[in-house]
């Protein structure tokens, strides 16, 4: 995947200029295990440091988000199917506190969703907990929706299930999705 490159620059009212990093998103190299286990130690709760840390080497390909050489932030992105369709997941989304709050996570989510969409996903999902707040801000603003159960039982039927297994759903999650012709702005259970 060639690199994507995103910069960033943002002028407060009455304050100087504050310039965020330019951001570089490519796919991850050996190099950066060490950097993307220190992140996902600070970025989730312990339960979930486990299966953060070992899906990196599963299927799928995990995008790192790089300014002035340095990873802030990390993607993890899959690729399934359910019935005839095929889809997308950002599996895991994490940000080094250091690159917080300069649309690091942001960058991540849509070079992802692009690249899905980009292998032909007719949809893409993400799950995240019910209270991280920075995290659902961010799929929100980059075109995702919430889907309820309901709305993935009109979608799905039965393989809801199989569904849920494949983005890796933990009771108490949000289901969010990001549909190719962006027709879903929230579909209510």
């Amino acid at each position: 995947m060639n690199s994507i490159h995103h910069s960033f620059c943002s002028q407060q009212r009455g304050r100087r200029l504050r310039v965020k990093p330019d951001f570089t998103i490519r796919s991850s190299a050996p190099s950066d295990e060490d950097r993307l286990k220190e992140i996902i130690g600070l970025s989730f709760p312990r339960f979930f440091r486990f299966f953060a840390s070992h899906s990196l080497d599963s299927e799928g390909i995990v995008l790192v988000c790089e300014a002035e050489r340095l990873v802030g932030g990390f993607a993890k992105l899959t690729e399934f199917s359910v019935g005839s369709g095929s889809f997308g997941c950002v599996l895991w989304l994490a940000v080094h506190p250091d690159f917080r709050r300069q649309n690091a996570a942001t960058s991540l989510v849509k070079a992802g969703t692009n690249y899905l969409f980009g292998r032909h996903a007719d949809a893409v999902f993400a799950s995240t907990q019910r209270g991280n707040l920075g995290s659902l801000a961010t799929f929100k603003k980059s075109g995702y929706a919430h889907i309820g159960f309901l709305g993935l039982w009109r979608r799905f039927g039965w393989r809801v299930f199989s569904l849920y297994r494949k983005i890796w759903y933990a009771p108490g999650e949000i289901v969010l999705i990001h549909d190719k012709a962006n027709k879903i702005k929230r579909i209510l259970e």
